[in-house]
């Protein structure tokens, strides 16, 4: 048998918790595969007396992240402590220039500094191993840098957050507001006592960002994702969706174009009949679009401790193997500039909601802005005020048009003031 591959585990929170728990039951089950025991030789947290209900298998403990992660009696550091800055990049950095592999959850650490880690980690000749940090459970990462290394992939997209696909399906199936929903899920742990991570979008655009660079062999463009929250969708956006025959979810969506690569990150009606709408409550979905393997769709469970403690195994297990590959499938030289395309050039239908003062001529006004912009409108319809003085319900659903003419047409309705608040605008994305 072989040498053991000897870890050292920073962060026993709710993953490191599961991960010690997975080790526990299946270590010697991979011992046997692997020819290679899996070992736990260093734990780091930031308390020592926290009830965690998993065994730690007699493991030294380290008071510092660093210390931990530089220490010879680990070959692996398995990082799992969070944030983009702080003990978890120092921790990360140190043990890449000790020569140590990584495994990582951290999405935001790789989204804000991955080049910088993935060139030290190539330096040192070592794993950068990152499965978990991209829809949980999913094997996304391995789908990309492994199964389909051979194709050029046209298209990734999915429903990147649990927490926000959670709140749209129940707004959709118990017809409830936006503000009940969230309470619900900050009730129940799906979403954060602040959760302007999660429905701002900047979770998903974390996560896109490393499919972007996977899939396109681009640096990472975290900076360079259009991103729009769930914060405006309301009761009369989900109602009219299913009216319409549509679904509305948040997606991350990174295309090839001819100008570039569109990177962008929002709610989309997504038609009822197509697979992605299906996909609920906390549940994450990535599809994958190949020139020869054509689209793969992966679904399973986007976080939780079971889930994520597999994938970070998955990496672990594949330091074992011996298996380095670029983190980011081609060596940090090789990868190209990040080529924005830019989002006025969409071309699409879209959804608008427009609260329409009553007052002749408003409607003519609207077609007319719409015309000079040269949008063509597929349907209309329009929901009568509740009293007689407050502005009407429209619904409008474009033909396939430019986001620029979209844009700039909703400005100049807005600046006429026919309507009484903001246009509501969702992009409709037929998969």
């Amino acid at each position: 048998m072989k040498e053991p591959l000897k870890l050292g585990i920073a962060g026993l929170g709710t993953v490191g918790a599961g991960l010690l728990e997975l080790i526990a039951k299946h270590g010697a089950g991979l011992n046997d595969t692997l020819d290679r025991p899996i070992v736990v030789k260093g734990v780091c947290a930031r308390s020592r007396d926290k009830v965690r209900g998993a065994d730690t298998c007699g493991a030294r403990w380290f008071d510092d992240a660093v210390s931990l992660a530089i220490d010879p009696s680990i070959d692996c550091f398995v990082e799992l402590i969070g944030g983009d800055e702080g003990p978890a990049r120092a921790a990360v950095e140190a043990a890449l220039k000790a020569k140590k592999h990584v495994v990582t959850a951290n999405k935001a650490l790789l989204a804000k500094h991955g080049m910088d880690l993935a060139a030290l980690a190539e330096k040192s000749g070592v794993s950068l191993n990152f499965e978990a940090a991209v829809a949980g459970g999913i094997p996304v990462i391995k789908m990309l840098r492994e199964a389909l290394a051979a194709n050029e992939v046209k298209r990734v997209y999915g429903i990147l957050n649990g927490t926000c696909n959670y709140i749209l399906t129940k707004m959709q199936d118990e017809h409830l507001a936006f503000d009940d929903v969230l309470r619900d899920a900050q009730a129940k742990g799906y979403a954060e006592a602040d959760p302007t991570f999660d429905i701002g979008g900047f979770d998903a655009a974390h996560k896109l960002a490393l499919l972007t660079s996977l899939a396109f062999g681009t640096k990472l463009p975290a900076d360079q994702i259009h991103i729009e929250g769930i914060q405006s969708i309301n009761a009369a956006d989900i109602e009219a969706a299913a009216t319409l025959g549509y679904r509305i979810k948040l997606l991350g969506v990174a295309e090839r174009t001819p100008t570039g690569i569109e990177a962008r990150v929002h709610p989309a009606f997504v038609p009822e009949d197509a697979t992605i709408a299906q996909v609920s409550g906390v549940t994450n979905c990535v599809a994958i679009e190949g020139d020869f393997s054509g689209s793969v769709l992966l679904v399973g469970p986007g976080a939780g401790s079971k889930p994520t403690a597999s994938a970070v195994a998955s990496d672990i297990v594949d330091v074992a193997r011996g298996l380095v590959l670029p983190p980011f499938l081609r060596p940090v030289a090789q990868l190209k500039p990040f080529n924005r395309a830019s989002l006025s050039g969409h071309y699409g239908s879209y959804y608008l909601r427009l609260s329409v003062l009553d007052r002749p001529g408003a409607m003519a006004s609207i077609a007319k802005r719409m015309g000079d912009r040269g949008v063509s409108l597929e349907s209309i319809v329009q929901k009568k005020p509740g009293s007689a003085d407050a502005a009407a319900s429209v619904v409008l659903i474009t033909h396939e048009t430019t986001e620029e003419s979209i844009r700039k047409a909703l400005d100049a309705i807005e600046a006429d003031g026919e309507v009484a608040a903001r246009p509501q605008m969702i992009r409709i994305e037929e998969l």
